[in-house]
């Protein structure tokens, strides 16, 4: 084509050595060359990618069952059961499944989770009464599953605080540092070991069990004794034994086999890539509607959200700030006297990745709400539209958007922050995203695209929720 071109611009003007100036004769000749050949020339080139836009789209590759770290299904339908068993728990009355739940898309469908202390699952769950109720929210939405077995998945948690490095020696970066359990699986396996030993999750309060008091005082000290209610269970020993090769009896199980059973589950059960989106991917140029494949050509080009929402799993695993309205008790730095959440700071301790957490997978956003790292928004259209101008939309944010199991005891602290103007003032100067104009049609367009990562089967997954577990303890 540059060739074409050039041959007809050169045609035009004509330059030769011995060609004579006429300039009546030049500017009919331009004339006549740019009826006869520029302008259809040109017309076809618009025609030609008008019709094919999404050939300049670079699109990822599909996921597929290889991208995934390999799960044994013995390990996996044990985890399955230590997934949703409570015997984990400091007071033995919260599982990995009351916050991880199968019926709300691997999460409990609230803005700020309800960890111990509480009861029920999902948006229903109440903070619990009397002694007992909860001190404190979650201060972060819960964490999807989905997706989160991928082998190229190299950072945990919304502020990062688990990744894959061998700065203590021990292949990742943990808040347990050098005093992480041997022979972890995967970075799965060694997120599983931390909800067990905090406060607010599942742990318990000081003085309720030896399971807090443990980890308060050195946390590799709490997984022996949550590993000794395992091995005090006859039928838990005898589904340990049948599982893994090396263990002969029950002083055989250690910590690491229980968190790598649980990985092995949610790596098969959470792992999703048949998606109308994948299809179309793998060639099937009818797995989207006409109004998903606009929306596909926005997130990929005006609209910017594959920046950053990049890849096979939708997250290039980096970390931003988008000034999402604050609230709740938040995460700080050690000795930070204020109640807000400074996101990857807390964790890096570089005033730079103030207010920043990461980029999270789209894949089955549909299932996930409410959005954001403290669930500010209960519908894909707000969140969408505050990444595309953050700055109006938290001046336009306002509480009851998010839903927040009522607790009148923590109403005081619930939005202390977000009526801090100085506070709020410094979250707005940290934005680090571009402003986007969108129509609202074009929004609803993207939000079609959205719904075509949603898996087939959405959470109809292949082992579910078990009826019962060893302990006897109920599921949630």
């Amino acid at each position: 084509m540059k060739l074409t071109l050039f041959h007809q611009v050169s045609g035009i003007l004509n330059f030769t050595k011995y060609n004579a100036w006429n300039k009546t004769k030049y500017y009919k000749k331009i004339f006549d060359s740019f009826f006869q050949h520029i302008l259809p020339f040109t017309a076809i080139l618009i025609v030609f990618f008008t019709i094919n836009k999404s050939y300049s789209i670079e699109l990822p590759e599909p996921l597929k069952k290889s991208d995934f770290h390999y799960s044994d299904p013995k390990k996996a339908k044990l985890g399955s059961l230590l997934f949703y068993d409570k015997i984990l728990s400091g007071n033995q009355n919260i599982s990995c499944g009351t916050c991880h739940h199968h019926d709300f898309g691997s999460s409990d469908g609230l803005s700020l989770g309800i960890g111990e202390g509480g009861n029920g699952v999902g948006p229903e769950r109440n903070p619990g009464v009397g002694i007992n109720r909860i001190k404190k929210r979650v201060p972060r939405n819960s964490s999807s599953l989905w997706n989160l077995g991928a082998k190229e998945v190299s950072t945990l948690l919304h502020d990062g605080s688990i990744s894959i490095s061998n700065i203590y020696g021990n292949k990742f970066n943990t808040p347990a540092e050098e005093w992480l359990p041997e022979d972890l699986d995967n970075i799965l396996a060694v997120q599983a070991l931390f909800p067990m030993t905090k406060q607010f999750e599942m742990a318990g309060n000081f003085g309720e069990n030896e399971i807090i008091g443990l980890s308060h005082r050195k946390i590799d000290t709490a997984w022996p004794a949550i590993t000794n209610r395992i091995r005090s269970n006859q039928k838990y020993v005898e589904l340990f034994k049948y599982a893994y090769d090396d263990i002969n009896d029950f002083r055989d199980i250690k910590i690491s086999h229980i968190v790598n059973a649980i990985a092995a589950f949610v790596v098969s059960e959470w792992a999703s890539y048949d998606t109308p989106f994948d299809d179309y991917l793998n060639g099937n140029e009818n797995a989207l509607s006409k109004k998903q494949i606009e929306g596909m050509e926005l997130f990929y080009g005006k609209a910017n959200c594959s920046s950053c929402h990049s890849g096979s799993l939708f997250t290039d695993q980096k970390f931003y700030s988008i000034a999402l309205p604050q609230f709740g008790p938040g995460r700080t730095r050690r000795f930070d006297p204020y109640t807000r959440d400074v996101g990857r700071m807390g964790e890096s301790d570089d005033i730079n990745d103030m207010y920043k957490f990461k980029t999270p997978s789209l894949r089955n956003i549909s299932l996930t709400a409410p959005y954001g790292h403290n669930g500010a928004y209960p519908t894909l259209k707000g969140i969408i539209k505050h990444h595309l101008n953050p700055k109006k939309m938290h001046e336009s944010w306002t509480p009851d958007k998010a839903n927040l199991t009522p607790a009148k005891w923590l109403e005081a602290i619930d939005f202390v922050v977000f009526k801090d103007k100085r506070e709020q003032k410094r979250l707005l100067s940290r934005i680090d995203i571009e402003k986007v104009e969108l129509t609202d049609l074009e929004i609803d367009k993207i939000i079609e695209f959205l719904n075509a990562l949603t898996d087939r089967n959405g959470n109809n997954r292949p082992i579910g929720r078990p009826e019962n577990v060893p302990s006897g303890l109920s599921v949630d």
